[in-house]
């Protein structure tokens, strides 16, 4: 594995920060250089990530340390094939999202908006600080600015409901962080070091035991922000936010954050042979299948929109940390695709909820009948996105689901393979109905002729359909999703 360094980690982090800068200082008096500052900066971070792309495929780590603090202790980022697949998804769909909530934010003629811009864009300044970190006092750092600077979007309506779910956000994350911090502590006691490497660095350091402490606190902690039953509460709750903001937490940011965490510490802290070897890959297995079907079952009874679509986050998060959890190469593949294509389908079911928000004021889905009629393209893309969660071709949840599907074959675990499909056929029991209702039922009166988003909205949200159709057809097209997955099963020394 060839290592070289560049500036490039450190000019891709300094495009949200510096946009977030510029932001505050123009402020609320001149909101159309305020929101190009946001498009900017989105597209500026892009650019540098998407340079670093062709390196990365060639199978060579970029890295660019910045402080030595301690021996052993660095502020390090370090850019691989499984950084870069978060670091893509984040980046590009900010600019997507940035689009969609100038367009909803002027909709609803929202306060605060100035701030709102800036800590969206800090938000993605730790998300990809997260991606791009080269061991886990990095990562640490820029998790918890995540946490900081989304709470702020969760309480935006600064209604006393609001403000009770970000009062709730932040004891979730903020106490789930005390876990991570003291498993970081032990691991560097023990290894000297807090850096990743393909495979792990735990091997022969420390006892059974002590290893299996260490994970706990990893899995609890980075388990509450990717919301792992029964730590997940804190989700739905935050669906008060604005639609943007639920868009950012589900698909770009905060869980799936933690769920790209937990798999650096299955993947580049433990590795597949050190966890066989403990013999807690089973049981870790059979918990988070818990999760997989009991959040599916939780979303069919939920009639609030984004509540549902919560729920079905909750689900999907398992199912790529299930995927890892199995230490196969095909399961792993499927894992690492998942969170880029469950990004790029679930943020165009969060765009349309909000869409239809925007335009009826309607929340439920009990009251979703014809709706297909009066904004078709809209509901045209919640079904792209409901097919692709479910795994129905030609939309790209169908490879990542099928690699899942496969790894649990080859692994010879039946129960895992019947835990993914049967958790398909809940995201159609749960998904399909909103869709059946919205074109082949009629409201029980009949509303006024309602047209489609402005084009700030629905451009959006079209276009993540659309990709989520190509990556189905071109998984390894445009941004080599399939072949940086394959880098990272490449890179895993399996122990096999």
């Amino acid at each position: 594995m060839e290592i070289i360094h560049s500036p490039l980690p450190l000019f891709a982090l300094s495009a949200p920060l510096i946009g977030a800068v510029l932001i505050l200082c123009t402020g609320s008096a001149r909101p159309n250089l305020r929101e190009a500052w946001t498009i900017l900066a989105s597209l500026a971070q892009f650019a540098f990530i998407y340079l670093m792309l062709p390196s990365v495929l060639q199978g060579t780590v970029i890295e660019c340390p910045l402080i030595d603090i301690y021996t052993g202790m660095t502020i390090l980022f370090r850019v691989d094939a499984l950084g870069m697949v978060f670091a893509l998804l984040s980046s590009f769909l900010w600019i997507i999202v940035s689009v969609y909530s100038i367009g909803y934010m002027r909709s609803l003629k929202e306060h605060a908006q100035t701030r709102y811009f800036f800590c969206f864009a800090m938000a993605l300044f730790g998300a990809v600080g997260v991606a791009l970190a080269g061991n886990l006092l990095t990562l640490y750092m820029f998790y918890e600015l995540l946490t900081l600077s989304t709470f702020p979007l969760v309480v935006h309506k600064e209604t006393p409901e609001a403000i009770e779910a970000g009062r709730k956000y932040l004891s979730y994350l903020l106490g789930g962080a005390m876990c991570i911090l003291f498993s970081m502590g032990y691991t560097y006691y023990i290894c000297g070091t807090l850096d990743f490497m393909p495979g792990g660095i735990v091997h022969n350091r420390g006892s059974a035991t002590i290893l299996r402490i260490i994970l706990a606190g990893f899995m609890i902690g980075f388990g509450t922000k990717a919301a792992l039953m029964p730590l997940h509460e804190w989700l739905p709750t935050a669906m008060i936010a604005p639609t943007p903001v639920s868009a950012l937490l589900h698909a770009v940011a905060v869980v799936k954050a933690g769920v790209f965490c937990v798999l650096r510490v299955i993947l580049y802290i433990f590795g597949p042979a050190v966890l066989r070897d403990l013999n807690v890959w089973a049981a870790l297995a059979y918990v988070i299948s818990f999760t997989v079907i009991f959040a599916n079952i939780i979303a069919l009874t939920q009639d609030n929109l984004k509540r549902r679509l919560a729920f079905s986050t909750i689900n999907s998060l398992a199912i790529i940390i299930l995927g890892a959890l199995l230490l196969n190469a095909d399961s792993v593949r499927g894992a690492v695709l998942h969170i880029a294509f469950h990004g790029f389908m679930k943020i165009t079911l969060f765009m349309c909820a909000g869409a239809i928000y925007i335009k009826t004021r309607k929340e439920l889905v009990s009251e979703m009948a014809g709706i297909g009629r009066q904004m078709p393209l809209t509901m045209l893309a919640f079904a792209i996105g409901s097919a692709g969660l479910v795994g129905i071709p030609p939309v790209c949840g169908l490879v990542s689901k099928w690699y899942l599907c496969l790894g649990a074959y080859r692994s010879n675990e039946v129960i895992f393979l019947f835990v993914f499909l049967v958790s398909a056929l809940l995201d159609a029991a749960y998904l399909f109905p909103i869709v059946y209702n919205a074109f082949f039922r009629k409201a029980q009166e009949e509303p006024p002729r309602i047209d489609e988003v402005p084009l700030s909205m629905l451009v959006p949200l079209t276009v993540t359909a659309i990709f989520s159709i190509v990556f189905c057809i071109f998984p390894g097209g445009l941004f080599k999703f399939f072949n940086l997955a394959g880098l990272v099963v490449k890179s895993i020394s399996w122990g096999m």
